[in-house]
């Protein structure tokens, strides 16, 4: 898929390192290519719940951001982009030294994105499927990205 905007790797990467949900989480960014996004998040007991895994809502949350971004590397420049919804499914429990979010844009259209998102616990080298997320969002035109001006 090519990017309409041709500085789409750096407007991504400016955008998540505005992310203070990410930055708070330890996330950072892997990979961006056009409609396609990975994002990293090592473990720590502060993104656990009680059995030791990765908490699920921290699971959603990286993965929200790496379909989004993986959204918003197909979108114009001057936009911007939010979740409309998403639906996830937790397939295995989340644990390991870090999971791994890779998104994918699966239809580009002008206002509506939608991507897919898998997440993968990391464990001694392996990679298990922890979750899989279905995302729309939509492209705000001629809104650049950040926060909004009072």
């Amino acid at each position: 898929m090519p990017a309409p905007d041709p500085d789409f790797a750096r407007k991504v990467a400016d955008s998540f390192a505005r992310q203070g949900a990410m930055a708070h989480l330890g996330a950072e960014l892997t990979r961006v290519e056009p409609g396609a996004v990975e994002i990293r998040l090592p473990f720590r007991s502060e993104v656990a719940q009680q059995h030791g895994f990765f908490h699920g809502g921290v699971v959603a949350t990286i993965g929200d951001s790496a379909g989004g971004y993986a959204g918003y590397s197909l979108m114009p420049a001057g936009s911007s982009v939010l979740t409309v919804e998403y639906k996830i499914n937790m397939v295995a429990p989340a644990k390991g030294e870090a999971l791994v979010a890779r998104g994918k844009v699966v239809k580009a259209g002008r206002t509506l994105t939608v991507c897919t998102v898998e997440v993968f616990a990391l464990d001694r080298g392996r990679e298990t499927l922890c979750s899989v997320m279905q995302q729309t969002l939509i492209c705000l035109a001629d809104r650049p990205d950040g926060p909004e001006k009072k």
